[in-house]
């Protein structure tokens, strides 16, 4: 069994398609923080620094986008959830000016439950 930390719902990759083809290569960053509560945020790749206070969460592919999507976390954020698998989804409604998603009147969110014992011991 091969886990994964992270995936997307049905409405979060049409949002995607959208967005890429708008802004081109896309990227999450999972923050902990503070104006933004703690919402997946998205970026045009690179846009957002990650650097050793960040985990790479992985890598999400999109049918009709040609780049894969990376997801990261700061680290802090991550001691808490990394027993949990991530779904990130989207919803109506304003969320952060910071994310692309933003003046689409949509946000992106996070659904999460906790990681089985068998994906535990594949991530690990």
């Amino acid at each position: 069994m091969t886990a994964n930390r992270v995936e997307l719902t049905e409405a979060a990759e049409a949002l995607l398609r959208e967005l890429h083809e708008q802004h081109g290569p896309l990227m999450f960053h999972q923050s902990g923080g503070c104006c933004d509560g703690s919402a997946p945020m998205c970026y045009p790749a690179g846009e957002f620094r990650t650097g050793n206070s960040d985990v790479h969460l992985g890598d999400l592919t999109v049918a009709g986008v040609p780049d894969p999507i990376a997801v990261w976390m700061s680290s802090a954020q991550f001691e808490y959830w990394k027993h949990t698998h991530l779904t990130i989804d989207v919803v109506k409604g304003r969320g952060s000016g910071f994310s692309l998603e933003a003046p689409e009147g949509v946000r992106f969110l996070i659904r999460s439950r906790l990681l089985t014992d068998e994906e535990l011991d594949s991530l690990n």
